[in-house]
């Protein structure tokens, strides 16, 4: 009985804890503080296409239903 009771105790801590945490990041403004955003340049792919392999082939001809029967 007493594991129980240290479970639950020790559940309703780490929340009041957590919350008690989270509440005191809001009022610090800590959540609102300014992120550092990095713009990249945009990126280009100049590759030929592969052709579809033979089972990307199979599967448009030959739906899976009828392979699992």
């Amino acid at each position: 009985m007493i594991d129980r009771l240290f479970l639950a105790t020790l559940t309703l801590s780490v929340l009041m804890v957590g919350s008690l945490t989270i509440a005191s990041a809001v009022f610090n403004g800590a959540l609102h503080a300014p992120v550092p955003v990095v713009q990249l340049e945009p990126v280009v792919i100049t590759a030929k296409r592969l052709a579809p392999s033979e089972v990307a082939a199979a599967d448009r001809v030959e739906p899976a239903m009828e392979r699992a029967q």
